[in-house]
């Protein structure tokens, strides 16, 4: 099988991924690519940028693959991310799934999608028109959190702290 980085800095495209004829128990492929649309809640965006925590996101992305895998006893479920900054219709996202069926193969695309975008450490932040920029809700970012560009770097006070004794 291809090995290769979950998150990545570089244009994606499908040349990345193992062929469904490797898989010859498989019948259905499903695909998604999400890329960079020009518009967010009414208004305009020009670019996008991402940033990621790439060794968790990395091992997150793998793990939430081989959850995926085994619910839905298929063999191969991958989701690469992109990081960077990305121009209107860039990729920013591409999942596939290779299952004997089509019903797992949507099923399962569709929750390794979901389940990256709201559960891995990637950070979007849209630059808009008007020369202002935003860190968009959804991907990774708690829905209480103040979107307000100048306080984005602020935490509210009452997030819970973890602390591990060693």
């Amino acid at each position: 099988m291809l090995q290769f980085a979950r998150i990545q800095d570089t244009a994606l495209n499908l040349d990345r991924f193992d062929t469904i004829q490797a898989f010859p128990e498989c019948g259905g492929t499903g695909i998604f690519i999400g890329t960079v649309r020009n518009h967010h809640e009414g208004r305009s965006v020009q670019a996008l940028k991402y940033t990621a925590y790439a060794p968790v996101a990395e091992k997150m992305i793998r793990a939430i693959e081989q959850e995926i895998q085994e619910k839905y006893n298929i063999h191969y479920v991958r989701v690469i991310h992109r990081i960077g900054t990305l121009d209107i219709g860039d990729k920013a996202i591409i999942a596939i799934a290779y299952a004997p069926h089509r019903r797992e193969a949507f099923q399962a695309c569709e929750e390794a999608v979901e389940r990256v975008k709201h559960e891995v450490p990637v950070w979007k932040e849209e630059f808009y028109s008007d020369g202002s920029s935003q860190y968009v809700a959804g991907c990774c970012i708690r829905q209480d959190y103040d979107h307000n560009h100048d306080e984005k770097h602020h935490h509210h006070s009452d997030e819970t702290h973890i602390h591990r004794h060693t």
